[in-house]
């Protein structure tokens, strides 16, 4: 299932919501008809919370089904009230790494993990045992360090910044053991985690997305 979305009136949903397989993050302020949808298309629990008092989840953390980083400056209620609300299903793993904007640093499904090299190195074993991955390769793409913001990753496909060369692309697909396709979101932004919520169920998509580029995305992470 495929669906256009926006939060707070806003195309750039990748900002503000996470999910993988069993829940999706959302911020407070959704309304009942909002949530639904996102539990509808994506199949998943939905849980409202906000990270250092802020809206921006999608911004701020970064996981897949077997475990959820999240920054240093989340509260230690906001913490509890998280892991609760998961469950132990899923690891719950504070990174204490400089960086705080782990959304668009780190990219992962249940095979591997991409890490920007503005993650010091030596948390590479950290997130490698959290997401329970086989691979965690550290570097950039297109020159750009921010890997977290050019990519969505599912188990199923994967949709990139259309700016990578041909070798980026043949490296993704075998880092993430899928087919990883170019793609724009809402009228032609390159940034693609930026307008993109997806999991192996469904996805939601700005609602200024256009048509070829809904056809696009629904290629490339495989959704009938």
């Amino acid at each position: 299932m495929i669906e256009l979305f926006s939060v707070y009136g806003n195309p750039n949903i990748g900002v503000y919501l996470y999910a993988n397989n069993h829940f999706a993050l959302v911020p407070p302020g959704l309304t009942e008809k909002d949530k639904k949808i996102i539990s509808d298309v994506l199949d998943v629990d939905v849980i409202e919370t906000k990270l250092a008092d802020m809206v921006i989840l999608g911004v701020l953390v970064a996981g897949n089904d077997r475990g959820l980083l999240v920054p240093r400056i989340i509260r230690p209620e906001e913490y509890d009230n998280l892991r609760e609300a998961i469950g132990y299903k899923v690891n719950v793993e504070v990174l204490n790494i400089r960086a705080t904007a782990l959304g668009n640093l780190i990219v992962a499904n249940d095979r591997a993990a991409l890490v920007s090299p503005l993650v010091e190195a030596s948390a590479v074993d950290v997130i490698k045992k959290v997401l329970g991955v086989e691979v965690v390769l550290r570097r950039d793409l297109a020159s750009i360090p921010t890997v977290g913001s050019m990519l969505v990753v599912t188990n199923k496909g994967g949709v990139v910044y259309p700016g990578v060369t041909e070798e980026e692309l043949k490296m993704l697909s075998n880092l993430f053991g899928v087919d990883v396709l170019t793609a724009t979101v809402n009228f032609g932004v390159y940034f693609v985690k930026a307008g993109i919520v997806a999991n192996d169920k469904g996805v939601l998509v700005g609602d200024e997305t256009t048509g070829p580029e809904l056809m696009r995305i629904q290629q490339a992470l495989r959704l009938s």
